[in-house]
């Protein structure tokens, strides 16, 4: 909105942020909580979270879920309605990697988890704040957290790729369903975040192919224009813009935060 006070963009509104413990979450919440939103951070790792919360102060609530499940879900969204009476924003952050395995060597646990975690789980907290709150108030923004690696693929993570995939038709079918009660949905598009999931990820491919951690990171690096990867403040900058009324006419969006890696259009 025109003139908008960018440091307030979230005062009297409620978020709740899957995948909080660790990494984009934590980031995520504390950038809104001091904006001025109430926060319900969530993810299975409670102690985790209580210490993100201590550091937010009385804006934030702890919950411990697995939004895998549907009864945990509730109980979720029912801790926000409980405080607040309404959820404004749902940011649908939590993912698991699952194992790197060749499709030859796929397991049905190692596919169903992560899809479980990756899209299945953004679906049921969708679901559950339109139901709550957002239908009847005829307000509200849903943002999804997806990767390039749903757009190009990745060796050895069909499962996560699939995944991440899902979420950028999830994104469509919703911004569509709830646009005409004033909802929005985007979905945020990293490539890789500078986490210490990622140093993993690296120092495992790394080793495998028998370079160096250095050596693999000037690898991945050099394929992307700008040569870098993206910091998790960059990409909960493009998050809470888009959670924002700044976005007010962007809706049904995947859009890209990953150095240049990825150019679609």
């Amino acid at each position: 909105m025109a003139g908008a006070d960018v440091t307030a963009r979230f005062a009297d509104k409620v978020a709740i942020i899957t995948g909080a413990s660790t990494g984009l979450g934590p980031v995520m919440a504390k950038m809104m909580a001091a904006e001025g939103a109430g926060v319900v951070v969530a993810a299975r790792r409670l102690e985790l979270l209580e210490a993100v919360a201590g550091e937010i102060g009385e804006a934030a609530v702890a919950v411990r879920a697995d939004v895998t499940d549907e009864e945990d879900v509730a109980a979720l969204v029912e801790v926000a309605m409980s405080r607040w009476g309404k959820v404004d924003i749902m940011m649908n952050n939590a993912a698991a990697p699952g194992t790197d395995k060749f499709i030859w060597e796929q397991t049905l646990e190692n596919w169903n988890a992560t899809i479980a975690t990756d899209v299945t789980a953004a679906m049921l907290c969708s679901r559950e704040v339109l139901r709550r709150s957002m239908l009847e108030r005829r307000t509200g923004v849903i943002v999804n957290f997806s990767s390039t690696a749903g757009w190009t693929g990745l060796p050895r993570k069909s499962h996560y790729s699939v995944g991440k995939s899902g979420l950028h038709v999830l994104t469509k079918v919703i911004a569509t369903e709830v646009g005409p009660y004033g909802i929005r949905c985007n979905c945020v598009v990293p490539g890789f975040i500078e986490t210490d999931l990622l140093r993993d990820w690296m120092e495992r491919v790394a080793a495998e192919e028998g370079i160096s951690l250095e050596e693999k990171r000037a690898g991945l690096t050099q394929d992307v224009p700008l040569r870098t990867f993206s910091a998790t403040e960059d990409v909960a900058h493009l998050a809470l813009f888009l959670a924002s009324d700044h976005a007010r006419t962007i809706t049904g969006q995947s859009i890209a935060v990953d150095a240049g890696g990825v150019m679609m259009g």
